[in-house]
């Protein structure tokens, strides 16, 4: 059974490309502020000017179209400079995790196979170092460096001196993101996101949008959410899209949200369960007015009824979840504002319903499609699903059905109503704090210590990360159980966020008769009790 929020067709989006959207922007705003970082404004015509300057200078350094260029560093504006630049140039620009151990690191630049790296002057002695262990060293620019070999404002000065000017490339169907989600096997996937894809949603006429997506010109937005997430990159292309302003911050803290909300006429804020919740322990929260703030959206993990109560006593507005995924450039599902009560109610404990345009469907391990109630994996067509994986032919076969349907690997129902019930996870995929950890990348950091036998991984409960990552694991004869020893062996070849958060102990693992762990019987204990067994 297929239900969507509205079988309407989707009207058509404003822009099909990145140029387009920036030059119409830039004639239409003029000296308006697009972005704000760190005391530096930049208005849509500069916008359109510098990003054309980014795309003759990757020109200029060899890059044509179809090639691939990183971007590593915390969030900033000219992240979306480059950004533009790149999709004007035809290039597609990977957005690389910072927190990633460097190994990690090497691994997703040499397989997107990056002609030319953008880094913040905090990371650039690491890629330097890292470069000339890659096969091709790639040069490295140091977005807020001086230095001539290594700086922006030389590589850009460089470009605008070749005189060069190319027509832009204005491709929809032009991949503008390759974005890398944590792998099954170990390995991370590069989701390939389309220019058409991108927009599909974020570009919509104002009149399209649903009313608690409905922006202006006078609208500002914090953009704090990582750019390496779609859910960072997205938020800033959106804004971009409505003509607003957006603030963007190198990364997440209480005071910075509250600041922005005081004294930056903050009106549009997109974040995760958890930094709202630090948000709604500083000092100040309650006296801060939060008149402009018409709705809070939040993704990644659903809100506690406790902290839904005190955020709706605190914020004065509407509440929004989102329910998405890389593959699909971000969002498909809603839970709107008025589904969110402080009394509770049975909707709050679902992602919501589809956004028009979007069809979600229930399946059983054959393909079959379910009825309303029933459990099985959710699926989904929509226009601004992925282009497919990165050199992975099999894998991108194998996340589609024949009709296009998207195999998410999370398992759920819908109600009569149309409304997406979460129940668990196909893949066993960890999301703690906003971020993606598959089991099988920390049991391989894991492996190779000398303690350890056989290690399992799995997503535990966490009040204010949603889901924390516990290391079962079974020890060689005559080891002590040290869980600490092994914490530290993982952190030497993945992210921090990764590391297992806690460690048991235990004597042999449970298997079915093919020799498979079955990570559900390892699960359950600490998920008794819990509405549903993912967070």
């Amino acid at each position: 059974m297929i239900l969507s929020l509205d079988k309407a067709p989707l009207p058509q989006p404003r822009f099909a490309c990145l140029a387009d959207m920036i030059i119409a922007q830039a004639q239409s705003l003029g000296d308006k502020a697009a972005l704000r970082f760190k005391g530096r404004a930049t208005s849509y015509a500069a916008l359109a000017v510098q990003s054309g300057e980014v795309a003759r200078a990757l020109r200029a350094s060899g890059c044509v179209a179809g090639d691939r260029i990183a971007y590593l560093g915390k969030n900033s504006d000219r992240f979306y400079e480059i950004l533009l630049g790149a999709a004007r140039a035809g290039v597609t620009l990977t957005p690389v995790n910072w927190r990633l151990a460097m190994q990690e690191v090497q691994w997703i630049l040499e397989d997107a196979d990056c002609r030319l790296i953008f880094t913040t002057s905090d990371h650039a002695d690491d890629i330097l170092q890292l470069t000339v262990q890659m096969s091709k060293h790639p040069p490295v620019i140091v977005i807020d460096g001086d230095d001539e070999a290594t700086g922006y404002d030389a590589w850009w000065a460089a470009g605008a001196q070749s005189g060069e000017v190319l027509p832009d490339e204005r491709n929809p169907d032009a991949i503008a993101v390759q974005m890398y989600t944590s792998g099954t096997t170990g390995r991370p996937k590069g989701a390939l996101l389309s220019q058409r894809a991108l927009l599909a949603f974020r570009s919509l006429p104002e009149e399209a949008q649903p009313e608690w997506n409905r922006w202006t010109q006078d609208d500002v937005s914090l953009i704090v959410m990582p750019q390496f997430h779609i859910g960072g990159t997205g938020f800033g292309l959106q804004t971009l899209c409505a003509g607003a302003t957006g603030l963007v911050a190198e990364e997440f803290s209480a005071d910075l949200v509250l600041d922005a909300i005081e004294n930056q006429g903050l009106s549009k804020l997109f974040t995760v369960p958890s930094a709202l919740q630090l948000v709604m322990r500083h000092p100040r929260v309650r006296e801060v007015d939060y008149g402009r703030i018409r709705t809070i959206v939040y993704g990644a993990s659903p809100m506690p009824l406790d902290v839904l109560r005190e955020a709706i006593d605190i914020f004065q507005c509407g509440f929004v979840q989102q329910y998405g995924m890389t593959e699909m450039c971000g969002t498909i599902c809603v839970l709107q504002p008025e589904d969110h009560e402080a009394g509770g109610n049975v909707r709050m404990a679902s992602a919501g319903r589809a956004l028009a345009g979007v069809e979600i469907a229930i399946v059983d391990p054959d393909g079959k499609r379910l009825e309303s109630g029933e459990n099985g994996e959710i699926v989904i067509r929509s226009p601004t699903a992925m282009t497919g994986y990165w050199n992975l032919p099999e894998a991108t076969a194998e996340a589609f059905d024949a009709q296009g349907f998207f195999r998410s690997g999370d398992a759920g129902y819908l109600d009569a109503d149309g409304y997406l019930f979460l129940r668990d996870r196909i893949k066993d995929m960890i999301v703690s704090g906003g971020e993606n950890v598959f089991p099988a990348e920390v049991e391989n950091a894991i492996h190779g210590h000398p303690d350890v036998t056989e290690v399992a991984v799995i997503g535990v409960p966490d009040s204010l990360w949603g889901e924390a990552v516990k290391a079962i694991v079974v020890l060689r004869p005559g080891a002590e159980k040290d869980a600490e020893s092994i914490r530290a062996w993982a952190r030497r070849t993945i992210a921090g966020y990764k590391v297992p958060k806690t460690v048991d102990f235990i004597d042999a693992l449970p298997r079915n008769s093919s020799g498979k762990v079955l990570r559900r019987t390892l699960r359950e204990p600490y998920w008794a009790g819990q509405d549903r067994s993912v967070a």
